[in-house]
């Protein structure tokens, strides 16, 4: 079985694959002060609930835009699974040219996102991931990354609402019953609801314009935490795909193996 560690800004969702199904997935606050045995034993406390064995993982894959937890995550594994695990980044081979400049910069999720799409959805394709901040994945129609963009996600700016106006409230963030808010908590959901899903729609028209060739038309998918209320709204977006991200790690992980660029497996407790 293969266990895949997306790490956020925000959050951190544990996969494990038996085969190419999903069986279980997990999501966690992502703290760069936990150590090694706390998320050692996050990991074993998710494990015996969903009654499955450690020792079952074969191998650890590993996509983290959050360089201060990749040693931590690298020892828990070890550690706790006996395997070194696979970082996912540019330099690995993913079966996708990347047009960035420099490649470097691509984030590990944005990375994931775009193969996944393109082998579940086909090229060309836009992938929308609602995180932290809000990333916009070009693929073209010969299957390149061809960039995106990038905006603040709606979390952090409902957040800066609340810490910087001070008599604005903390808010949930949902679709309103009207766009015209009668109180100012319905004001401020009005707000960041139809705020963000007129902005999508914006940028992905642009974006579409740029992508659509031979009447070639991209297709649009969304993923990330607030992605299905965001979908809602929006006219363009249309699939929501909740695993998209922990699909992509297993695809690469699969090519990976099957390159044989795999990190050496190491002893359980080897240090």
């Amino acid at each position: 079985m293969l266990l895949v560690i997306d790490v956020g800004n925000t959050n951190t969702t544990l996969g494990v694959f038996q085969g190419e199904r999903l069986i279980y997935h997990w999501r966690l606050t992502t703290r760069p002060t936990r150590t090694v045995d706390e998320y050692g034993v996050h990991a074993r406390n998710l494990f015996e609930f969903a009654r499955l064995d450690f020792q079952d993982i074969t191998h650890v894959c590993i996509a983290s835009v959050v360089p201060p937890l990749n040693f931590t995550l690298r020892r828990m594994a070890e550690v706790y699974f006996g395997r070194t695990p696979l970082f996912i980044d540019h330099t690995l081979e993913l079966g996708m040219k990347i047009l960035y400049d420099p490649p470097s910069d691509v984030g590990a999720d944005r990375i994931v996102d775009a193969v996944a799409a393109r082998e579940k959805y086909g090229a060309p394709c836009i992938v929308v991931d609602f995180g932290t901040a809000t990333t916009y994945n070009a693929i073209d129609k010969d299957g390149s990354y061809r960039g995106g963009v990038i905006t603040p996600g709606i979390g952090i700016s409902s957040e800066a609402l609340f810490e910087r106006a001070a008599r604005l409230p903390r808010v949930e963030i949902k679709r309103p019953a009207k766009t015209i808010g009668t109180s100012t908590v319905a004001a401020m959901q009005s707000g960041l609801f139809y705020g963000f899903a007129l902005a999508v729609d914006g940028i992905l028209r642009r974006m579409i314009d740029e992508l659509t060739e031979d009447e070639s038309r991209p297709h649009v998918v969304a993923t990330g935490g607030h992605a299905p209320l965001i979908a809602t709204g929006s006219e363009l977006i249309e699939t929501v795909d909740d695993t998209l991200t922990l699909d992509g790690m297993r695809l690469i992980h699969q090519k990976v193996k099957s390159e044989k660029q795999e990190p050496e497996v190491r002893s359980q407790k080897s240090e």
